[in-house]
């Protein structure tokens, strides 16, 4: 098959790596506003520059998006246009008006999407939910998700990046939504900026918590900071009435433990969620290949992107306005 690739910054370069490493992609084109990324990521994999993106999607099988967010939605919409299945990274469109625009014609195509939401691909995260799904964890009591950048993003990205919770926050989120089944009915979140005032100049924060009320009274929080100073730190914790188990915690975890008796971590740390999730990264495009071909419906569909923007929605407006937000409010 023939696999587009829109977009060569650092996670379509990982994407189109991937993608090329499979036997039955024959091909990868790659399209870029800047020709220079371009044409640097088609000679690593072996693949072939496009001029515009019409020409790239013409003869795919499949449509890669990994752009920069403000242009998802318009290439979604023209590979749905042009009849392809769709892969786009997280999240589906910069706002939420925009998400449901685009959910409301994807649905109306019948267009095949997949938006990437990675950690429902990786291996800790499958079996948590394997062991949630059958019984073996007992009364879900709650779910506690940790997430903490090594080092904050470019200053020039954070006035673009929709804030903390919808652009970073937004894959917890999902994963919370994804692991238990239910839905958040309820948000309360607060933020502050610690470190790093660039934040504040855009009414963003580099530092967030939220707690969450699910749909059948579980109960779920999250903490996350744009840097710790070991390395990049994503976990989650399952505390039901018959075992209590731990994603992200191992020898590469960024944490230092004071206990006397503690096991050393192993170095490096995670530095990143490229090198953190790049196995979750090459099982969700082995899925992908999977969609492409007929075989699986999307494994994280459109409507799922919209449900996990609507939870960074009200988060972000429970920062803003220090209350309780219901999710029904966030129409």
């Amino acid at each position: 098959m023939r696999i587009a690739l829109l977009g060569a910054g650092r996670i379509g370069q990982l994407h189109g790596r991937l993608v090329a490493e499979q036997p039955d992609v024959d091909e990868v084109v790659v399209y870029d506003v800047i020709a220079d990324n371009a044409a640097q990521a088609a000679a690593a994999i072996g693949g072939r520059v496009a001029a515009t993106v019409d020409e790239a999607i013409a003869t795919a099988d499949g449509v890669l998006i990994a752009a920069s967010t403000n242009m998802h939605a318009r290439l979604v919409s023209q590979a749905i246009d042009a009849g392809k299945t769709v892969f786009v990274e997280k999240p589906l469109a910069f706002d939420l008006e925009e998400t449901v625009a685009l959910v409301d014609k994807a649905e109306a195509a019948g267009a095949v999407v997949q938006v990437g939401f990675q950690r429902r691909f990786d291996p800790a995260y499958v079996e948590a939910k394997r062991l949630l799904d059958i019984g073996e964890l007992g009364t879900l009591y709650m779910v506690r998700l940790i997430a903490h950048d090594h080092t904050p993003p470019p200053d020039a990205y954070i006035p673009v990046s929709g804030g903390l919770f919808r652009d970073s926050s937004i894959h917890d989120f999902d994963a919370l939504r994804w692991l238990t089944g239910q839905e958040v009915v309820e948000v309360y979140a607060t933020g502050a900026v610690r470190n790093f005032p660039v934040f504040a100049r855009y009414d963003d924060v580099d530092t967030g918590a939220c707690i969450f009320t699910l749909a059948d009274g579980t109960i779920g929080s999250h903490a996350q900071t744009r840097h710790n100073p070991l390395g990049y730190d994503v976990r989650m914790e399952v505390i039901g009435s018959k075992d209590v188990v731990c994603v992200g915690l191992d020898g590469r975890t960024p944490i230092r433990s004071l206990e006397k008796d503690a096991p050393v971590l192993a170095n490096p740390a995670w530095d990143s969620f490229l090198d953190r999730f790049e196995e979750a990264y090459r099982l969700e495009l082995l899925a992908f290949l999977r969609v492409v071909r007929g075989e699986i419906p999307s494994p994280c569909t459109a409507r799922d992107a919209m449900q996990a923007m609507r939870i960074a929605v009200a988060a972000t407006k429970s920062r803003l306005e220090h209350r309780p937000v219901r999710l029904d409010e966030v129409p």
